[in-house]
């Protein structure tokens, strides 16, 4: 069996979706699928996944340019022709459009146009980024689009009930609830390294710690002010917040931020990643816009309580008093006496500590795979839609 993954994010670019979209590539590779894959081409060259896996995918990229004010995210060229003789060439039994935009739209264009089965992937709630980019204006055409590209596909995979939710909403009827796993092998308290600490000047402070893009939609500002509100009452050096990731807001939340916070840029997922979050002590999260939270799983995995707003996707893993702690969006003060209780309450870190590793245990890739699989083959053997 053949497939076709065609998406605007892949490694080198770390996020959610490049990372969730070449995980199933490897996964479907070692479950007997052949994969190619159309993605931008990145002026740092391909990462590899996986040093497990020893040769790669088909790989064929698009010119891109970097998206103004967010370098990081790179705009491909609309080159319908490349998508058309690749899928006329590779002959794909299933065409996956992982994003919705220049490669996801090209790759839905040559699969009707070639009458190959085609899937999609919901990862990204766009909608409600235009409030967090002050054009609300565009939330209605935005969510029309978005409606209007999903509602082709045989099949759309999204990675929470809630996203399957706004989906119905939209009229999108055909959706799997798929992609809520993590790596517990890659992400462990195992990898728990008293020489990271020292790199990050954690000594024997509590240190929390956020992972992800550092833009408009993640709330970051929201962390960096109630970090300085617990750092106001304590010694100095007993709390501490490291920031690994990067994007448009990186200036400004520098430019915010008081003493104990540390701020690392983006780290090699496979080489640094794991042991920055086993390294620390909480995680921290105040993004309402997610669908998953891929990075809640892996601190999860790493044996970090989660101090989240259980917004979106978040909330289908956060359980308030059992792997972390909740408080409303853009509520710095809650989140500030969230993050106190931790510091000062060695028993209930400790017992979110374990409902963290719990939540995770169950969240297994290697099933999430196994489903993705079997999925394909239906959409295969199913009635075509119009």
């Amino acid at each position: 069996m053949r497939i076709l993954f065609c998406t605007d994010t892949y490694p080198p670019q770390v996020n959610g979706v490049s990372v969730v979209t070449a995980l199933s590539v490897h996964g479907l590779r070692a479950r007997g699928w052949e994969c190619a894959v159309l993605a931008p081409r990145y002026p740092t060259g391909r990462a590899r996944l996986s040093t497990l896996e020893p040769d790669e995918p088909e790989l064929t990229t698009i010119a891109s340019v970097p998206l103004p004010g967010y370098a990081d995210i790179r705009l491909a060229m609309p080159r319908r022709a490349v998508a058309r003789d690749l899928v006329r060439r590779f002959r794909p039994h299933v065409v996956h459009a992982a994003t919705e935009f220049v490669i996801g739209r090209l790759g839905a264009w040559a699969a009707h146009a070639d009458d190959v089965p085609l899937c999609t992937s919901y990862h990204t709630d766009f909608a409600k980024y235009t409030d967090a980019y002050g054009m609300p204006f565009l939330r209605d055409p935005v969510r029309r689009s978005i409606a209007r590209f999903h509602r082709r596909a045989q099949r759309t995979f999204t990675p929470s009930e809630s996203a399957r939710a706004d989906l119905a909403a939209l009229g999108v009827s055909a959706v799997e609830v798929w992609g809520r796993g993590v790596d517990t092998t890659l992400f462990t308290p195992a990898k728990r390294s008293r020489v990271v600490r020292e790199r990050i000047h954690a000594g024997h402070g509590f240190t929390f710690l956020h992972v992800g893009r550092l833009a408009a939609e993640k709330n970051v500002a929201v962390l960096i002010t109630a970090f300085a509100s617990l750092a106001r009452s304590f010694p100095e050096g007993a709390v501490r917040l490291v920031v690994a990731g990067a994007g448009p807001s990186t200036a400004a939340l520098r430019a915010q931020a008081g003493p104990g916070v540390s701020f690392l840029g983006n780290l090699d997922r496979h080489r640094e990643l794991p042991a920055l979050y086993a390294s620390a002590d909480a995680f921290l999260f105040a993004s309402t816009t997610e669908t998953l939270g891929l990075v809640i799983l892996e601190a999860m995995a790493s044996g970090l309580p989660v101090i989240a707003t259980p917004a979106g996707g978040v909330a289908e893993h956060l359980r308030d008093g059992e792997n972390g702690l909740a408080f409303p969006p853009d509520d710095s003060a809650a989140c500030t006496a969230a993050m106190r209780r931790l510091v000062e309450d060695a028993t209930l870190h400790q017992h979110l500590r374990s409902g963290a590793l719990a939540t995770a245990s169950r969240r297994s890739w290697d099933s999430e795979l196994d489903r993705l699989d079997r999925s394909y083959r239906e959409v295969l053997t199913s009635p075509r839609g119009p």
